[in-house]
């Protein structure tokens, strides 16, 4: 198998856990047998997981194990604001191939004061926070105003330029706005990902034209609202896409009776990667493959990865 040794040991843990399934632990036998018979080709990386929602409160170590029998060996655990941030944090420590992301999002930016900047920043002296967010803008809801979006993300624009970290970008109805924000500090900044990508076609490409990286959610399995999605999927390069659960939320509509009305979960990946490979005409495992190298990229897994099992080694010995 390519790959760096520590995602070796992560495929190894995975392979293990996937069979048999231990009859003794009543979390792990609700498994979601139907997604699992969709386990991935080929190991990926779940960019935006909200696991510190109250929802995976009960059953987290069941959660990863789920993830990890699915293939998907790597989640980037998703911190909105200063708690779920630090929560985020505590995840990553206590999961190996789980990672964090620290930021401030648009819904909160209200609360970004002086004190706030200086718990981001002390935040990212972690080793386990690998990018800026989720920040950005959402002219939809507006539950913070405009001014106060915008002020929140040029001061995490800032922290992205300072800490030459990658940004985890949340935007909703302000696409133009967003875009003139980053490019002015573009020039600066070490990479950026569109999270949770559901726009136009010019927006697609007012992304991509900053040399943006996109990331897919299970809205391209809904029928109602996916179809744009399904034709565009095609138009982003291989080397711009990823792949995200956003779970608990976005449930892939087109599942299995049994698994719809759940919580949506990593494990669930699979089934989204395999939409996106129908819609763009791919082989799954090839877009496994080839979105998870992105993954690896834009938050240097392998170094992130390494340090994280020095540090478990450190606190062992």
């Amino acid at each position: 198998m390519a790959g760096p040794p520590w995602l070796w040991l992560q495929c190894a843990k995975a392979a293990k856990e996937r069979s048999p399934l231990a009859d003794t632990d009543a979390a792990f036998n609700d498994v979601l047998p139907e997604a699992l018979r969709f386990r991935s080709p080929a190991p990926l990386v779940d960019i935006g997981a909200n696991l510190t929602h109250d929802s995976f409160g009960r059953d987290l170590e069941a959660v990863v194990r789920r993830a990890r029998a699915a293939n998907v060996t790597t989640l980037i655990v998703t911190g909105t604001d200063r708690t779920h941030a630090e929560q985020a944090v505590a995840l990553a420590q206590r999961y190996s191939g789980l990672f964090a992301t620290a930021g401030v999002h648009p819904h909160d930016a209200s609360r970004w004061d002086a004190s706030l900047a200086a718990a981001m920043r002390e935040l990212h002296q972690r080793p386990e926070v690998l990018a800026v967010g989720e920040c950005g803008l959402d002219f939809n809801r507006n539950f913070s105003t405009p001014a106060e979006q915008e002020r929140a993300f040029e001061a995490q624009l800032g922290l992205a330029a300072e800490s030459g970290k990658p940004l985890f970008l949340h935007e909703r109805d302000a696409g133009p706005r967003l875009r003139e924000m980053l490019k002015a500090w573009r020039d600066d900044l070490a990479d950026a990902v569109v999270h949770c990508f559901t726009a136009d076609r010019d927006t697609l490409y007012g992304y991509l034209d900053l040399d943006l990286h996109i990331g897919l959610t299970g809205w391209i399995c809904d029928e109602r609202r996916g179809h744009h999605l399904r034709e565009l999927v095609r138009e982003i390069p291989s080397d711009r896409l990823m792949v995200e659960t956003d779970c608990p939320y976005l449930l892939p509509r087109d599942l299995p009776a049994r698994l719809k009305g759940r919580r949506n979960e990593p494990a669930l990946l699979p089934w989204i990667v395999r939409e996106i490979a129908h819609w763009r005409g791919s082989d799954e495992a090839e877009l496994a493959r080839a979105t998870t190298k992105t993954a690896q990229r834009f938050f240097r897994l392998n170094e992130a990865g390494e340090a994280q099992e020095t540090g478990r080694a450190q606190q062992e010995s």
